[in-house]
């Protein structure tokens, strides 16, 4: 059942949150999550027609969404990590992750989050081979301690717990291949990778992602 769930993520980013969710306890599953499992096809079997709308009057303005949910997976207490990347209003990559290690801070867990970046920068880079040039790719995240970090080498003194492979993200910044942006909370969509929502908040990200019915 997980499996047929996880392929099924490819084109429907709605559910890839709670699919990994429950695919974490696929080794020693419990009726809990068996009843969860089936909750995700029920929803299924209520949304058959919904789907990506790809727009063809779309730009090639390549950006990029991070967020993180601080400590919201409660068995070890690790984050998760969430990121969806844009080209122009199409979406067209998404991921959701629990974070390796346990962040002390929600300064740290979205850095980390806003540190898994190699995705649209390997997505800025296909673009070149189209003849399709894009400077100053912006990630936006809802948190400016994490923003500041990336800026600011000062602020690595209160940090040096976090592995250093992470601060690649501010060579980036600082070679001007990305830029992050502050962005309000309730307008972060990847929100919807990272913890569970409310009706309303469901039903908003799920349509800024494109997602309609395609009868």
């Amino acid at each position: 059942m997980i499996g047929s769930l996880l392929y099924l993520t490819a084109s429907r980013p709605d559910i890839l949150f709670s699919v990994c969710l429950c695919a974490r306890f696929q080794s020693n599953p419990k009726e809990s999550h068996l009843f969860a499992v089936k909750r995700i096809f029920k929803y299924l079997a209520y949304t058959p027609t919904l789907g990506l709308w790809y727009s063809r009057d779309s730009s090639f303005d390549l950006h990029s969404y991070s967020d993180a949910d601080f400590g919201g997976y409660k068995v070890d207490r690790k984050s998760t990590s969430g990121s969806c990347q844009y080209l122009g209003s199409m979406l067209v990559s998404w991921f959701s992750k629990k974070q390796n290690s346990v962040a002390l801070s929600t300064t740290e867990a979205e850095y980390i989050a806003v540190g898994s970046c190699a995705q649209i920068l390997w997505q800025k880079q296909q673009l070149v081979d189209y003849g399709i040039y894009v400077k100053d790719v912006s990630i936006k995240c809802d948190n400016t301690s994490s923003i500041c970090l990336a800026k600011n080498p000062v602020h690595h003194s209160r940090t040096k717990h976090i592995d250093i492979r992470y601060h690649f993200l501010r060579e980036h910044v600082e070679s001007g291949d990305i830029v992050l942006e502050y962005i309000l909370t309730e307008k972060q969509v990847t929100d919807i990778f990272t913890k569970p929502l409310d009706e309303n908040s469901f039903s908003k990200f799920r349509r800024e992602f494109g997602l309609c019915e395609l009868e």
